[in-house]
């Protein structure tokens, strides 16, 4: 079967993904570049479907006339929380442009949530403290329990206004090169059926995480790691895939998120014997620890034969407690959440204990970037042209644990720092592409279209997603993970075997989940063999074998993969600047211990 080319366009800027991260790049350059030709790429049928409006609870920054809460202290936190393994320069670029990214949002139309005083409202969150951690802070502005949609509200209008275009429900399939620089993707667009050249100026990678490889996740049917395999297709690294977040409370069943916000407004943490259990795990913070420790403390009250069976999902979890809360909380804090609960599980949270159990939920693993956005080919070299913002990116802000209301804080700034950095790429001519253009993307299609065989799509799929939560989930052993890693490897083998029904071009999909599937396999084997690799515990990476850190490997970890299973891994350092800097609180920043 010979596939071909349909078209080539050309533009200024290209992002792949349209979320928060990805909107808000291209509001800063059409902003300070109006005019500017700016295409974005999204797999869902509307921009306003992305990942990003689901998120619930709020957005971390300090104001700098608060008068208790302080900068240092939110890097403090960050840096605790992350285990020890976030980079400190990024740390302290994003924690000083928070406020200003507020202002920025609220001066656009996005309708923050009030106190009584008519100031912004501000909730508390797991991890965040003041004065090293001597009290919880009120750090975290929200709009009620739906802060990802507002985002995305405004995002959306900034946007339209510059210009900006859209090609709707399109995967980029391969990055394409002129020399080293990045200039532009091959994308296949889903409902016509045709492959699309796009040349650019500069890239952006926004495509969010890939939950999907976890069979209970928080995320979106679309996160299948589609940007793992583009990165590791060209040759390029990705940096520290273990560091996968559980997030505590994920709905029993689906596995939907329920807010942070639950223990932020006074949830409580209960096992079969209605224990409120968090005080034996974090007598300091409870249920307002670090997710990574909460998450641990229920699959441990489960293991240990307190949990609750629930007949509907064949599964144990535990409860949220939410019925001493006030009528008023209910209704104006955390609507959204409570509606999930009666939508999905038939539960009245005003009234009734709610089933939760830990969920997947995010990945501070991804295409490494500096502090611009910039993605790194190795530790010293960045990809001229190639930016990487939001969860499908590792500045590494969070490390190895992401504290709540981070990732927006994250996806924002960095997306106004790449596009910052982006507008010096878009002066000029469009750089030539290089070889024979978009001939990986035809091959490899033309294999899934011609492949004889029995296996299915489905049951490959959910065998992985089965394998990686139980071998590869909260607790890991080496056992374990030398096993997931060998029958991901033997996974990969039955897709090749996948005969397709469908074997038109067109709303084929099938063919989308074939080609999803391989990049589901390709995040599964970065995410387990970075585990086996990694003998000790951080943040979410927790080998039970090895359940302390190790000074040995203080270091993040690059895996490169240019034949599937075949992974060479070398060492980042991780940026200590605040530290080697000195000055006052420089102690706070050392590898300290991490308790709550």
């Amino acid at each position: 079967m010979k596939l071909r080319l349909s078209k080539t366009i050309s533009c200024d800027l290209l992002i792949l993904g349209a979320g928060g991260a990805g909107l808000r790049c291209a509001a800063e350059v059409l902003e300070k570049r109006p005019g500017t030709k700016v295409v974005a790429i999204t797999k869902v049928a509307h921009p306003q479907k992305s990942h990003t409006s689901t998120a619930q609870g709020g957005l971390a920054a300090v104001d700098p006339k608060d008068p208790v809460d302080k900068p240092v202290y939110h890097m403090f936190d960050t840096w605790k929380g992350s285990d020890c393994m976030a980079d400190q320069n990024v740390v302290r670029k994003i924690v000083e442009a928070g406020w200003d990214e507020i202002l920025w949002l609220e001066n656009r139309g996005m309708h923050f949530s009030r106190d009584m005083d008519g100031r912004l409202a501000k909730r508390t969150f797991g991890g965040h403290t003041i004065n090293f951690g001597e009290a919880s802070a009120y750090r975290a502005v929200f709009e009620a329990d739906r802060t990802g949609k507002g985002i995305m509200d405004t995002l959306w209008g900034e946007v339209l206004r510059g210009g900006i275009s859209f090609i709707h429900q399109s995967m980029a399939t391969e990055l394409l090169f002129s020399g080293e620089r990045c200039a532009g993707a091959m994308v296949f667009c889903q409902k016509s059926g045709e492959f699309v050249a796009i040349k650019a100026k500069a890239v952006v990678l926004a495509m969010g995480g890939c939950g999907q490889v976890f069979k209970v996740t928080t995320n979106c049917r679309q996160n299948t790691g589609d940007h793992l395999s583009l990165a590791v297709q060209a040759g390029l690294p990705v940096m520290d895939p273990e560091a996968v977040q559980f997030h505590p409370t994920g709905i029993v069943g689906p596995g939907i998120l329920a807010s942070e916000t639950l223990r932020s407004v006074g949830g409580i943490l209960r096992n079969r014997d209605l224990e409120a259990f968090m005080e034996k795990y974090a007598p300091k913070m409870r249920e307002l620890a670090p997710r990574d420790l909460v998450a641990r403390a229920i699959e441990t009250e489960i293991r240990e034969g307190k949990g609750v069976f629930n007949q509907d999902h064949s599964i144990e979890h535990v409860w949220i407690d939410l019925r001493h809360l006030p009528e008023h909380v209910h209704r104006t804090q955390i609507p959204e959440v409570a509606s999930f609960f009666k939508k999905f599980v038939n539960v009245d949270s005003r009234k009734e204990l709610c089933p939760i159990r830990p969920s997947n939920h995010y990945h501070m693993g991804g295409v490494p970037t500096n502090s611009d956005g910039e993605v790194l080919r190795d530790p010293q070299k960045t990809v001229p042209g190639l930016f990487a913002v939001g969860e499908c990116a590792c500045a590494s802000f969070h490390g190895f644990n992401r504290l709540g209301t981070n990732s927006l804080l994250e996806l924002i700034t960095m997306g106004r720092f790449a596009g910052q950095k982006a507008l010096e790429y878009l002066e000029g001519e469009l750089p030539e592409l290089c070889g024979d253009i978009g001939e990986n993307t035809f091959q490899t299609f033309a294999a899934y279209l011609q492949t004889k065989g029995q296996a299915k799509v489905g049951d490959v799929r959910e065998k992985l997603r089965a394998l990686m939560t139980e071998k590869v989930g909260v607790f890991r052993v080496e056992g374990g993970l030398r096993e997931a890693v060998t029958q991901i490897a033997e996974l990969k083998a039955q897709a090749m075997e996948i005969a397709l029904v469908t074997r038109d071009l067109a709303m084929n999909q099938e063919l989308v989940e074939r080609w999803e599937l391989d990049n589901l396999l390709t995040s599964a084997m970065l995410i387990a063999t970075g585990a086996l690799h990694r003998k000790d515990s951080r943040g979410g990476h927790f080998r039970e074998d090895y359940p302390q850190r190790s000074p040995d490997l203080d270091s993040h970890s690059l895996l490169y993969m240019e034949e599937f299973g075949k992974v060479k891994i070398e060492k980042k350092p991780v940026d200590m600047s605040l530290f080697n800097e000195g000055g006052p609180h420089a102690e706070k920043f050392g590898m300290i211990e991490r308790k709550y």
